[in-house]
């Protein structure tokens, strides 16, 4: 104890106090360098925060070696500020090349912008995204069907970049879907993964239309190795199907007074018509004249019935 007392004592009592401080300030390179690390910390997140970072504490850095070189002449001082520029000088051309990296075309840049930046996903979380569909975005003509009821599988998920689509089952229109909505999110969720299906339902392009499909496998692989991925398309995708339900205000009948929604089979909403009071026939309440006046069970409660 009393070698590691002496040691920390030693380390801090050993340089003698200052009793005289310097009366003139120092140059102006020093207090420019010093307001650039002040501005470089308030940098905030993201590539484009990142950028700002390393360039202003690089030029702080940079002016702080100058300062070194020039006015306190210690050589120690000048290295490592030229080290720690020579640092902020590589950071900020890797996450410059990274921003060149992650640039897209239009649509997918507009993608980007309308749907997942507003909930804060980094670019290079969208990057894979992209990826995942093989960056392409694929058209689809006026009156041509993505999806035709009994025949087509269930094997992709795709979001309409633009157009309209009109949904349609045996004829009878539904709804339509606009653009940033899935068109096939409903049968997206009414499948496990080990599972495969068919559309019951025929979804037709009203307009040219232009989509982004991501294949079901291909996808379920992106999710297993991303779970953030993976939370990220389970809201997108529920939110989207709480839409298309608000959107499905014609329900389809069946006998006896049954709805459902013909998309979502699994969601049964049962709206029996109550049926109409049953009126009693005054019959009903006549008693025969000389049988015992016995009250109905019916009417124990009442305050009164009917007599002949």
């Amino acid at each position: 104890m009393g070698e590691n007392a002496s040691f920390w004592e030693s380390l801090i009592y050993a340089h003698p106090t200052c009793t005289t401080w310097k009366q003139e300030a120092e140059g102006s390179i020093y207090h420019l360098a010093s307001i650039l690390f002040v501005v470089g910390f308030m940098g905030g997140s993201g590539f484009f925060g990142l950028l700002y970072v390393f360039s202003l504490l690089g030029l702080g850095f940079l002016c702080s070696s100058v300062w070194a070189w020039l006015d306190v002449c210690a050589a120690d001082i000048f290295s490592w500020n030229f080290v720690l520029f020579a640092i902020c000088f590589v950071q900020f051309i890797y996450v410059t090349y990274q921003v060149r990296s992650v640039a897209f075309d239009r649509e997918f840049q507009e993608l980007y912008s309308a749907l997942f930046q507003p909930l804060g996903i980094s670019l290079t979380v969208y990057r894979k995204i992209v990826l995942c569909c093989d960056a392409e975005v694929i058209t689809l003509e006026k009156e041509h069907c993505y999806a035709m009821q009994g025949k087509t599988p269930i094997d992709k998920l795709s979001l309409l970049v633009s157009g309209r689509i009109r949904v349609t089952v045996d004829g009878e229109f539904l709804h339509y879907i606009f653009p940033l909505q899935f068109l096939d999110s409903p049968e997206w969720d009414s499948l496990r993964p080990t599972e495969e299906g068919i559309f019951q339902v025929t979804l037709t392009a009203e307009t040219d239309c232009r989509y982004v499909a991501w294949r079901r496998k291909k996808l379920y692989l992106l999710f297993a190795k991303h779970r953030f991925i993976s939370r990220l398309f389970s809201i997108l995708i529920g939110s989207d199907i709480a839409e298309k339900l608000y959107a499905l205000n014609d329900r389809v009948h069946v006998g006896q007074g049954f709805r459902y929604d013909i998309r979502l089979p699994n969601f049964y909403h049962v709206a029996l018509p109550e049926p109409p009071p049953v009126q009693p026939s005054p019959r009903s309440h006549r008693l025969q004249r000389g049988s015992p006046r016995r009250k109905p069970a019916a009417l124990t409660n009442c305050g009164s019935f009917l007599t002949p």
